[in-house]
């Protein structure tokens, strides 16, 4: 773990995106890369906007989350600038004027409304590779309208993959953010709280509001843990509560942390048992984070390693090898055994073949993986295996010629208490992975 400073991280990870930018202007045919911050979107039939979210590429720049109608331009050679809208508005609370030692790196511009960001943009916007959504369009005719080139956005994003020391330490005080959470969680669980109840316990360790999580928090109890993402937030907790499933994240300077957790009300029972094991087989997936490892291949390997807990707990019949062969191994664990992460909780080209673009397809019949590249040093990755009892799955299976390879019984027996997943945020480097949420948990233990 680097002891630089925060301000020595910054500059170092500035200077490797001016690199980045340059060659993406030169493969595209631009002059200049010009980004929004993004703006606010209005309810249709409605006075009300939906919570904004940061443009990506543009945070990836700034440290700023929460700033609608700013704009970045990157021109090779010279300084960065940043255009930073602060209205003069006494409806709401207006930013405040740019702090901290980010600040020095850039040509401020500061401006009272947006259309006068088109003061302080290059003037010829065809020579502009815009990234951003529609809506950021500025000028007559939309001339500032976002034209997303696919050169630059190919070579952007697959070189988003590796983090600089900057984003690694973004990343660690996110999953302390979201550890605490957890840990808060947990208890609120173990005292009898409903989901909803939970979910605020949450917030509140976090320090966050909903709005401002890099995802809706999924909190399930019971039952619900067998819904991949149930974010319904029931106000009563069921009787009797048997287990808890948390997949909840929080932020920090724009990058994301996505952490889950499973827990047994009754710490001595079967389903504890059942927690454990499945720990532990994340535990050996994580160790597979190495680089030159096909991503693809470890997600192949977790329906192999899944299928021994189904064999050793007696819900499935069969051995391991032929769980998967037949498909049966999907019927409870029928998602993707990670994605990449980042700016972006799932993050961009994870299918990417190279910088000058292409994808890598994913295995046959697993459709639900969320990358397929070759692991790199500085990549950042979930690995969250996940065994479930699904009631659509379940009763897909039961229809099946697989059916007669499960013990129903066992099924039945756990089908109450939902599901498994537990999730980490690993980095790949040159040596062993480092584990950024077994770290934090141990940290904040």
């Amino acid at each position: 773990m680097t002891t630089d400073s925060p301000a020595t991280l910054y500059a170092a990870h500035l200077e490797v995106l001016a690199t980045r930018a340059a060659t993406a202007l030169e493969r595209g045919g631009f002059d200049h890369l010009v980004v929004p911050s993004g703006t606010l979107h209005y309810q249709v039939f409605d006075d009300r906007d939906y919570p904004y979210a940061v443009n990506p590429p543009f945070k990836h720049w700034v440290p700023l989350v929460r700033n609608p109608g700013s704009w970045l331009v990157v021109t090779p050679g010279q300084r960065p600038k940043l255009v930073y809208l602060q209205p003069r508005d006494y409806w709401h609370v207006v930013p405040e004027a740019p702090s901290g030692d980010w600040v020095e790196h850039f040509d401020i511009e500061v401006i009272r409304t947006a259309d006068e960001a088109l003061h302080h943009l290059p003037r010829n916007a065809t020579r502009c590779a815009i990234l951003g959504e529609p809506q950021s369009a500025l000028g007559r005719y939309g001339a500032f309208a976002p034209n997303n080139p696919q050169p630059v956005i190919d070579y952007l994003e697959y070189h988003r993959a590796y983090k600089t020391p900057y984003e690694l330490a973004m990343m660690r005080e996110a999953q302390r953010r979201a550890v605490r959470g957890h840990r808060a969680a947990e208890r609120a669980f173990r005292a009898g709280a409903s989901e909803f109840g939970i979910h605020l316990a949450y917030c509140q360790a976090v320090g966050q509001d909903a709005s401002e999580l890099p995802y809706s928090n999924i909190v399930a109890l019971n039952r619900h843990g067998a819904v991949l993402h149930y974010t319904e937030l029931d106000r009563l907790p069921p009787k009797p509560v048997r287990s808890f499933l948390l997949d909840a994240g929080a932020g920090h300077g724009g990058y994301a942390a996505d952490i889950t957790r499973t827990h047994a009300m009754d710490r001595d029972g079967e389903f504890q048992a059942f927690i454990d094991a499945i720990d532990a087989a994340e535990l050996a997936m994580c160790d597979q984070v190495r680089s030159g490892v096909d991503y693809r291949q470890l997600h192949l390997d977790a329906h192999l390693s899944l299928s021994g807990v189904l064999k050793e707990f007696g819900i499935v019949t069969c051995g391991a090898e032929e769980a998967v062969a037949t498909g049966l191994s999907a019927s409870f664990f029928p998602h993707g055994i990670g994605h990449g992460i980042g700016l972006q909780v799932h993050d961009v080209a994870g299918f990417a073949a190279s910088d000058a673009g292409g994808t890598i397809d994913k295995p046959e019949g697993h459709p639900y993986l969320r990358m397929t590249r070759t692991l790199a040093p500085g990549m950042v990755v979930t690995i969250e295996p996940g065994l479930y009892f699904a009631d659509m799955l379940i009763e897909d299976l039961q229809a099946s010629d697989n059916a007669r390879l499960v013990d129903w019984q066992r099924v039945e027996a756990l089908r109450p208490f939902g599901g498994v997943r537990i999730e980490d945020n690993v980095v790949c480097t040159d040596d062993a992975p480092v584990n950024l949420t077994r770290e934090a948990f141990a940290e904040l233990a």
